[in-house]
Order: C-alpha cells, then structure tokens, then sequence
C-alpha cells in the first residue's frame, strides 16, 4: 500500500514504495508511475497542503533518476494539486472553500454537458457499472461512511465522464474533481450523502433512458446544490486561501 511519511518539520515528502522493477524502465511509464503515486498520496490526504514535494528529495526517496520526478511533479502543477511557490519550489496546493465554490461553477456546466452526451452514447457496459455503484453507495449512505461515499461519488462520476465520449471533458472533470478531493482537507461542508445518491440515482435514470434534455438538468442540479451549500455557510465569507493554480481573483 502507498503511504508516505513526513520527515523534519513536515514539509518533505519520503514515499516508501520503489519504481518499476525493469532494469531499464521507459522514461515515460516511470513519470505515469510517480506522478500515480504522489496523486494518490494527495487526494488520499497523506500529502497535506503545504507538503514541500522535493525533485531531489522524491527522487531518491522512489529510486528513479530526477527527470521523470520532475516530470511528475509538473503535471501535478498543471493539474492544480500542487503550486510553485518562490524559494520553495512545488508544495501541495491549498485550495481554499471560496476556491471550491469557485470550482463547482464551472464544474455544474462541465457536469451537465457530460450527462447530456452520456444520454446518447451511454454502452451497456458502463450502464451496469452506473447500477453496481448506485447499489453499493445506498449500502456505503446507510453506513454513514463518508469517506467512502466520496468514493462512490468519484466513481460515478467518473463512469458518466467516460460515458460521454469527450475525452476533453473527460480530462477537465477529472482535473476539477481532484482538486474538489484535495480541498475537502479543509472543510467539512456537504450537501449529504443521501440527496447526493438520489442526485445521482435520477442522473442515472435519465442517462439509461437516453433523456438527453433530463440528464443534464440532473447533471446540473446535483452540482448546484454542492455549491449552494458552500455559498450559504457562513465561514465561507472570511475565506482567504491562495487562488487554484492559473485562477486570478
């Protein structure tokens, strides 16, 4: 299992797994390689905001030469989970609630349109994935495991990005979505569980149904209601984190 360990004040990362065993691994698959893992350490909640992520330090910690760490380190730059900060280099990004807020206003639009092409070009494949999640995430909602709805949140979404044809949409939805996993280290704010499963069980009906018009309405909706819930808590107003990497104020 990935785990790392924060070593001195916190702020370098040592990453415990090792590389690719080939002896000569393409340059390519070993970059795919660290960047897999230190995206799952981050949206896992084992990197933290502010974790210093160290070219050097991350080389050796994984065993491969700098090139592909670096490599790495940037995608997750580009992808906005980690930010270039002066004398400090790369750091886990803080994606603060105002940001998040900020985040799901673009995601509801990105969201709506995948449910809409997901209407038509939905395989029956990927309808009896949408079926598997929505009954294991009524089991994961009478539980109250909330890390685990998360999960089954992702996974639905995911499945609907897929659905939908785009891979554009599918690489800026799974952009926004992991920057949405990261800032949930800072706030606790949920529109529930429960409507989010009903959101999802009426998206899932209208995609089955190839009601284009109704998916994205649903699509929409479910989004919306995440950032209502945001706008409407108060602490979101005194809110003064970094912007998400490449936004301006």
């Amino acid at each position: 299992m990935l785990h790392a360990v924060l070593s001195g004040r916190g702020e370098e990362a040592a990453v415990t797994q090792g590389a690719p065993t080939d002896e000569q691994p393409d340059r390519r698959r070993v970059g795919d390689w660290a960047y897999n893992r230190l995206r799952v350490l981050i949206l896992n909640h084992e990197l933290t905001p502010g974790t210093r992520l160290s070219v050097p330090a991350l080389a050796e910690q994984l065993s491969v030469s700098r090139s592909p760490v670096r490599e790495a380190v940037l995608r997750l730059i580009r992808e906005g989970l980690a930010d270039e900060v002066p004398h400090r280099g790369a750091v886990v990004s803080h994606i603060s609630r105002t940001d998040l807020a900020v985040l799901y206003e673009v995601r509801e639009v990105l969201e709506g349109l995948a449910a809409r092409l997901a209407a038509v070009a939905v395989t029956d494949e990927e309808v009896s994935e949408l079926e598997e999640n929505l009954q294991e995430h009524e089991a994961i909602v009478a539980s109250g495991d909330l890390e685990a709805h998360m999960d089954a949140d992702m996974r639905f979404h995911a499945v609907i990005r897929e659905a939908s044809g785009n891979p554009w949409l599918t690489t800026y939805l799974s952009q926004i979505q992991g920057q949405i996993r990261l800032a949930m280290t800072s706030t606790s704010v949920t529109a529930g569980a429960e409507p989010a499963l009903h959101d999802h069980q009426r998206i899932f009906a209208a995609v089955k149904g190839g009601q284009a018009a109704e998916a994205e309405e649903a699509g929409r909706m479910h989004i919306r209601r995440l950032r209502e819930a945001l706008l409407n808590d108060p602490p979101l107003r005194d809110d003064t984190g970094p912007p998400p990497a490449g936004a301006r104020r």
